[in-house]
């Protein structure tokens, strides 16, 4: 039902093609958004071995509006078997497979649509990343999204939008209104529902304030809630086109003001800038009420349809509606923008980089371009109408993801920028290409980076959640440091200080921290592969020619012969631990002593401090240390 009203208010250019007496009443039908009329009557010609390319394209675009995009796609490959001049129809055939998934085919719909119209900024895209779908895919979540409790089965509801009041607007043709000709579906209404602290919503009732026999809304309302600005069919008001051959009465969609007095909306007033020859809707109102952003297919746009601005200057007046340029608009249709309190515009668009029909965008105060707010917000099918309370921190998306146009809660995630700078700790000189990884509470590995020339790296976080970082470079003693949780997003800037590796080497052995071992194993832990590539380092860098013999130590406990078993295993694991990162076999051997030679004597009575003396690794320097 959306897709009508799109048309509606968001008027598609139709394609310019040859007409014949065969397609004439079909055709009156197909620009009066008589689509279901019209299908009937292009597909009686295909039955009768009447139809041609120009069928074809008449029924896919058909069906695109009414979004069934199986016979979309039917009749678009039909159409194109033969190479088009009109470039837009390879580009709606790419969408419509697009909202199926199908990428690769889509593309070179693409391929052909930019090689039609290459100035088209539209192509221009495709030909820089045609490829995008990926990195889309991988973007940060930004939101959760779920299904609200106002949408009714067999209806089509879209459009909500939260006042400061608690009263969520919204559109929806629940009503049983029917629009025989276009779709066979209901008249959209304008309803209200109360919006709960728990985040609930109340049985949404119909607005009859707002509401005529025709399509009316979408809603915008001012931030204290006596004003809003809201859509209509101006078939309402006998502002019409009539066409006696296809026996309909025409009528744009324009915007329209009403104000809130005693609980009732009354003196309800069109903007100055409605036109029989244009549709004007949409509406969103700024925070301040001085700027009332639309959509528009008003003479001077880039595309299909456009967003525009215009002045709010009071007592009915306005200034001249104002187009927002490139940085939004494209050759395809902009439409549904929301003004946040914080001045981000979010607008829906099937003329940029997206998964499939209308994605959402935003464009914040200073940016250069709009970006795509990715998934869940975005899904393959058409995603339309963000709007956002940046007070409650609850907003609501469009999308008929679930096969017919339902309203969606959106929660924002709290997310944070956490930057990362690795220094060293004595001289407090940044480290380049050391290894950071962040850590969840679980100490679960979540990413691991390198740190830039300014020893730099940064990791994108939930606020509300502890991590841990992790840094390490060789050369250096480890650190660990933690990320606490926050109530607010943003940046946070953590340094970590690593300190340089110290090891004491005397005439006869390299001294380490002690080595530890899992209990009854003797694979090498991460703490002692880090006490042992200091070891690495003195063989490698400070005394190449040094060779080691390592001598294994257990404490007393349990028997001789286990213990001479469990030192010998140990012994060869921090061996073949050395020659793995780079030493000579011929420069390092080792064995198990057991618990023959105690560094404390204490038989079978030691302390638990004195078993630990015992449990220990030497490195015996055989030749080549500083003496040599």
């Amino acid at each position: 039902m959306k897709k009508l009203y799109i048309t509606l208010g968001l008027l598609i250019a139709l394609s310019g093609y040859a007409q014949n007496k065969d397609t004439a009443k079909a055709d009156r039908m197909f620009e009066s958004y008589q689509y279901v009329g019209a299908i009937k009557e292009y597909e009686a010609l295909v039955k009768n071995k009447k139809a041609d390319e120009y069928v074809y394209k008449r029924l896919g675009d058909s069906y695109y509006h009414l979004f069934d995009m199986d016979k979309a796609i039917q009749y678009y490959a039909q159409a194109v078997k033969k190479d088009q001049k009109d470039p837009e129809i390879y580009y709606n055939y790419a969408q419509a497979l697009k909202t199926k998934g199908k990428y690769e085919e889509a593309n070179k719909q693409m391929d052909k649509f930019a090689s039609l119209s290459p100035s088209d900024q539209r192509a221009q895209a495709h030909r820089a990343n045609p490829n995008y779908i990926p990195s889309l895919q991988s973007k940060e979540k930004l939101f959760d999204v779920t299904q609200a409790k106002i949408n009714k089965q067999g209806s089509s509801s879209f459009g909500a939008v939260l006042g400061n009041d608690n009263i969520v607007f919204f559109t929806s043709n629940r009503s049983g209104k029917t629009d025989k000709r276009a779709t066979g579906e209901s008249y959209l209404d304008i309803f209200q529902s109360v919006y709960s602290a728990d985040g609930t919503l109340s049985e949404p009732t119909s607005i009859s304030d707002l509401n005529s026999k025709f399509h009316d809304g979408p809603v915008a309302v001012s931030a204290d809630g006596k004003v809003a600005f809201f859509s209509r069919d101006g078939r309402a008001d006998g502002e019409v086109e009539k066409d006696k051959d296809a026996n309909a009465r025409i009528g744009k969609v324009g915007i329209y003001r009403a104000e809130k007095k005693d609980g009732k909306w009354t003196n309800i007033k069109p903007l100055p800038f409605n036109s029989t020859d244009y549709n004007v809707g949409n509406p969103s109102l700024s925070k301040d009420g001085k700027t009332l952003y639309f959509a528009s297919d008003m003479p001077g746009g880039l595309g299909g349809s456009d967003i525009w601005k215009v002045e709010v200057k009071g007592a009915g007046s306005y200034g001249k509606p104002v187009n927002l340029g490139d940085k939004v608009n494209t050759a395809g249709r902009e439409g549904f923008p929301f003004i946040a309190d914080d001045g981000t515009l979010y607008f829906a668009s099937s003329g940029r980089q997206g998964f499939g029909g209308l994605d959402i965008f935003k464009l914040e105060p200073k940016a250069n371009q709009a970006v795509n707010l990715g998934k869940p917000v975005n899904s393959e099918k058409d995603d339309f109408s963000f709007t956002f309370n940046q007070s409650k921190e609850v907003g609501f998306v469009s999308s008929n993801r679930a096969g017919e146009d339902n309203i969606y809660y959106v929660h924002p995630i709290c997310g944070r920028d956490a930057f990362v700078i690795v220094k060293d700790a004595k001289t407090g000189e940044v480290l380049a290409n050391a290894s950071v990884s962040i850590l969840d509470d679980k100490k679960n590995t979540i990413e691991s980076q390198t740190t830039s020339e300014k020893g730099t790296t940064n990791f994108y976080t939930e606020c509300k959640k502890e991590y841990a970082l992790q840094a390490s470079k060789p050369n250096y003693e480890p650190n660990t440091v933690v990320l606490a949780s926050s109530e607010k997003g943003g940046k946070t800037e953590t340094v970590i200080l690593l300190t340089p590796v110290e090891v004491i080497v005397t005439v006869d052995e390299v001294i380490l921290n002690p080595i530890f071992f899992e209990f009854d194993k003797s694979n090498i832990t991460e703490q002692g592969a880090q006490e042992l590539d200091k070891l690495v380092k003195v063989m490698t860098v400070d005394y190449p020619e040094m060779v080691i013999f390592v001598k294994s130590h257990t404490d007393s406990k349990g028997s001789d012969l286990y213990n001479e078993s469990l030192s010998e295993r140990r012994a060869q694991s921090t061996v073949q631990y050395i020659i793995s990162k780079g030493v000579d076999k011929d420069r390092i051997t080792g064995k198990g002593f057991g618990e023959y030679e105690p560094k404390v004597d204490c038989e079978d009575d030691c302390t638990e401090e004195e078993d630990a003396m015992n449990r220990r690794s030497e490195f015996i320097i055989v030749s080549g240390g500083p003496q040599e």
